[in-house]
């Protein structure tokens, strides 16, 4: 190879080393942000990646997603979100509530985010409307602050002969967050003549003390309100028998794993509109444009044989109502 033919051919083998940067490069890139962990995350995580699919986005083929992970210590969340937008991702998907959600806002006003939370997010300031929610934020309310007052309704009719409710929740939370969650049981349990008595466990340790705690001051039930226990549910459940103490649960997960009753929005669902929106802006629609979305499939599921080992008789008119029963 004479000289001429080596600087030819040291100028194609930088092009095409320029070539396949910008081809790397120009892979969309995806953010995604979550409080818990990847254990904790999978089943909604293989949602999201669905919704992702039906807008034509396979992960590893044509787009790539960073994955930000809090493993239940909230207080990571504002450092993992300035990273993602660091790494200037093209969407960013905060997943998992009102505290990933406000972060993610926090973080960046330029791109795109797509959240998932059980608050109102006009009534949170998220979006200036549902149809219309006009900024760089979109995505779907599973209305879960709407849902105590059905729990507490729910735990009261099934345990008619407790005076005294638990409230078994993750105090690391966000301070509005825990708030509002408080409040709202609190107003439920007013309505139905009870008194509310609050748990607090941000550990496996503490998990149990909850319901030992519930043991010794008789409180005759328990709402278990945290996504932090979903990754335990197992766990919860058992404890919740060990010690005889009827709970309700957000979702079936809990019951699928023996406990006694659960009632929520399907949360898969939510999760796989998140991952169609962040494709939807992937493909050129802006979040401004694409309406909040608000969960409309709600399931109850109860478990006759948790009820027989506490010795509890399921009434017919929740039986009638839920969607599906284990026996």
């Amino acid at each position: 190879m004479n000289r001429r033919e080596l600087l030819l051919w040291l100028g194609w083998a930088v092009t095409a080393s320029h070539g396949v940067r910008a081809q790397q490069k120009a892979m969309p890139l995806i953010g995604y942000l979550n409080g818990t962990t990847p254990e904790a995350n999978a089943w909604l995580l293989a949602a999201f990646r669905q919704g992702l699919s039906e807008t034509g986005w396979i992960e590893g083929q044509n787009v790539a997603i960073e994955y930000r992970w809090a493993e239940f210590h909230y207080g990571r969340l504002p450092a993992l979100a300035a990273d993602l937008v660091g790494r200037k991702v093209d969407v960013l998907a905060a997943c998992g509530g009102a505290d990933e959600t406000f972060v993610a806002k926090d973080a960046t006003s330029t791109i795109p985010i797509v959240f998932s939370t059980g608050s109102d997010p006009t009534e949170t300031g998220l979006v200036a409307s549902l149809a219309r929610p006009g900024g760089n934020l979109t995505g779907v309310t599973n209305l879960n602050q709407l849902l105590w007052q059905k729990r507490v309704e729910l735990i009261a009719e099934l345990v008619p002969q407790t005076r005294v409710i638990g409230l078994l929740l993750n105090p690391n939370r966000a301070a509005v967050q825990v708030g509002r969650v408080i409040d709202s049981a609190k107003q439920a349990a007013n309505t139905k003549g009870l008194q509310l008595e609050i748990l607090n466990a941000s550990t496996e340790a503490e998990i149990d003390t909850g319901f030992a705690t519930a043991v010794q001051r008789q409180i005759g039930a328990v709402v278990v309100a945290d996504p932090l226990f979903d990754s335990r549910a197992k766990q919860v459940a058992s404890l919740a028998a060990h010690h005889a103490v009827p709970a309700i649960y957000l979702s079936r997960n809990y019951v699928s794993a023996g406990g006694l009753i659960s009632y929520g929005a399907i949360f898969t669902a939510a999760y796989q509109q998140v991952g169609t929106y962040a494709g939807k802006i992937l493909n050129g629609a802006k979040p401004a444009d694409l309406p909040v979305q608000q969960s409309t499939n709600f399931e109850l599921v109860v478990n006759l044989t948790a009820a027989k080992a506490l010795g509890l008789t399921v009434p017919p008119a929740i039986l009638a109502r839920a969607d599906e029963v284990i026996e």
